[in-house]
């Protein structure tokens, strides 16, 4: 991909230090060096960061992940975006592949916060004038930053792969629950119109990550499930699921999902649960240590070109058609 880049026009790309692989793999794509940068934690916890060269004029790309402690890399980015303000960058693009508090980005009782909205005000506050982001958790997030924001999708990747090592003749998408349904029935677009389910399920508003999963709507006996979602933190609704699909007489349940949080104790259970398979992409960083089913897919080539076409104002479309 090297030969992309006219070093003239000066892309320059950054990474922060949540996920530093990713970083490396994005700039490999790119056939660019990422900008040396000093980083370091000041005692009390504070946070300090240094370009080592001029970033005067450039197009600049700020990419940091959000594995726990997800506040403590927020702040990261904010502070490196702001360093690019000061520093006369002519234009600053936060790349957010799993983008952080997206889960709460409707108050669904009153005097709750719409935490989503927040993070892209303090993005645009810090100076960033456009955001890139993978597979939000709705598609309104999109609103609430004020300018640009291009929203990527992982499906193709998950799709190619859901492909090759299933087939499509046997198969039928399953959506967790009635919210993902929408997103289920592109995935059977794309899959030459294989089936969908969903599994109905109630979630106790009250309690965190606690969700009870009732029964499959749509018929999965004897057919190889996929069951698909934006993210798994816990693993609870997805473990529950697939208990349900099982019970319901499926042949096989394969689990993919964009953004593995896996926070505890998302690993067991998921190992346990009965899938055959669990498919991710490294939006997060993953280990596979431990795991006896997860296979996890780079997601760098579909962030290089997204930032190649926004550096060259490409169109980031054409990236999905």
């Amino acid at each position: 991909m090297s030969h992309w880049i006219d070093n003239q026009k000066n892309l320059m790309l950054f990474s922060g230090r949540a996920h530093p692989e990713l970083g490396e793999a994005v700039a490999r794509e790119l056939g660019v060096a990422l900008t040396p940068t000093t980083a370091r934690d000041f005692a009390n916890g504070e946070i300090f960061v240094r370009f080592e060269e001029s970033v005067r004029g450039s197009d600049a790309f700020v990419l940091q992940s959000y594995p726990q402690p997800l506040n403590k890399a927020i702040m990261e980015q904010l502070i490196m975006i702001d360093a690019l303000k000061r520093g006369s960058a002519k234009r600053i693009t936060a790349v957010l592949p799993f983008y952080p508090y997206a889960r709460q980005d409707k108050k669904h009782r009153g005097r709750e916060p719409i935490s989503a909205r927040l993070i892209a005000d303090l993005m645009k506050t810090a100076g960033a004038d456009r955001l890139v982001s993978v597979d939000l958790h709705t598609d309104q997030i999109q609103g609430f930053f004020d300018g640009p924001v291009d929203h990527m999708h992982a499906m193709p990747l998950l799709t190619d792969y859901v492909r090759k090592n299933y087939g499509t003749d046997n198969i039928v998408i399953v959506s967790p629950d009635a919210g993902r349904v929408k997103t289920a029935e592109k995935w059977s677009n794309i899959l030459d119109g294989a089936p969908l389910a969903f599994v109905h399920k109630t979630r106790d508003i009250d309690v965190a990550n606690k969700v009870t999963s009732n029964r499959v709507i749509g018929d999965v006996e004897g057919r190889t499930c996929i069951l698909i979602d934006d993210m798994i933190d816990t693993g609870g609704t997805i473990a529950g699921a697939v208990d349900v699909l099982r019970k319901a007489g499926a042949a096989d349940v394969i689990i993919a999902t964009t953004h593995g949080v896996f926070s505890d104790p998302a690993r067991e259970r998921l190992n346990s649960c009965g899938a055959r398979e669990v498919i991710t992409t490294d939006t997060l960083p993953q280990n596979t240590e431990g795991w006896d089913n997860l296979t996890v897919l780079p997601i760098a080539p579909l962030v290089a070109k997204t930032i190649h076409e926004i550096f060259e104002n490409g169109s980031v479309t054409t990236l999905f058609e």
